[in-house]
């Protein structure tokens, strides 16, 4: 089974480029950090708003509602109100298109 979610085609998304998609019912956030994907769920843990529109700082992504700020590497919170990590999604890159799974239950 073929559980991997296309996102885009590589040359779709340059340096500095992010998507939404829809894996398994979760929006996630998918970033190109100059070549190097990384892949969050677009759900700040501090009130449930999205995150990917909001203003990306090098490998951080800033919450648009209240400030709370993300690794996009690891998900982890690098500043309040929030202080759960975000889910982050494994990103591959197969046949020139880059793909997510959600692996978060293993």
């Amino acid at each position: 089974m073929d559980d991997w979610i296309k996102v885009a085609r590589v040359e779709e998304m340059p340096p500095g480029s992010r998507r939404v998609v829809n894996v398994d019912g979760v929006a996630v956030a998918v970033f190109n950090l100059d070549g190097d994907y990384c892949a969050i769920e677009d759900t700040c843990t501090h009130d449930g708003g999205e995150l990917a529109s909001g203003e990306w700082i090098g490998e951080e992504i800033v919450c648009p509602r209240h400030g709370a700020r993300f690794n996009l590497r690891t998900g982890a919170v690098t500043a309040p109100p929030a202080y759960s990590a975000v889910a982050c999604f494994p990103v591959q890159i197969a046949e020139g298109w880059v793909e997510v799974r959600d692996d978060r239950w293993g």
